[in-house]
């Protein structure tokens, strides 16, 4: 879409105001949008990305000499251009800073193992199902036996969960 100001350049901010009932929308590109006051409009919050990502990843930082720091092998980002910035330069610096990275993403996340939908792309790794994991399972399927009115079958499966939870691995 171009602008509506200029109608040369692609329009990169879009704006809609509402007055008296009335909604209006503009769009306009960087140039435009600047030279009609609308190009900073988060300055005055003192909203800045780099720094917010760049302290959750500061108190992480060890004190090296910028000469002695490793650097990423594909990108050469160092941590503390990551800390600085508050963004990571390319795939391989979550590898090689892992340690470094691994309290913070924890922070900012809350957990560091996803849980959710994959790719279809990316190949299914061999998971090994936890005994909790084995319990819900099985509490799940007793609960099914039980709705089909298979008592027998419940009471062998309730059976395994008391196993289970007493430390067994059947």
């Amino acid at each position: 879409m171009l602008c509506q100001n200029c109608k040369k350049n692609e329009a990169t901010t879009h704006l809609k105001q509402i007055i008296n009932g009335d909604m209006a929308e503009s769009h306009l590109c960087s140039d435009c949008a600047s030279h009609l006051g609308y190009s900073d409009m988060f300055s005055g919050f003192g909203l800045n990305l780099s720094e917010l990502f760049g302290s959750l990843l500061g108190d992480t930082m060890p004190s090296l000499a910028a000469g002695s720091a490793p650097r990423c092998p594909k990108c050469g980002t160092a941590f503390s251009d990551i800390v600085r910035e508050g963004k990571v330069g390319c795939a391989e610096c979550y590898r090689t800073f892992y340690d470094k990275l691994l309290p913070s993403i924890q922070r900012i996340h809350g957990k560091i193992k996803h849980s959710g939908k994959t790719s279809q792309s990316v190949p299914a790794e061999v998971k090994v199902e936890t005994k909790e994991e084995k319990i819900e399972k099985l509490k799940a399927k007793m609960n099914e036996a039980v709705a089909k009115q298979e008592f027998e079958q419940a009471a062998k499966i309730r059976d395994e969960i008391k196993a289970l939870e007493e430390g067994g691995e059947n």
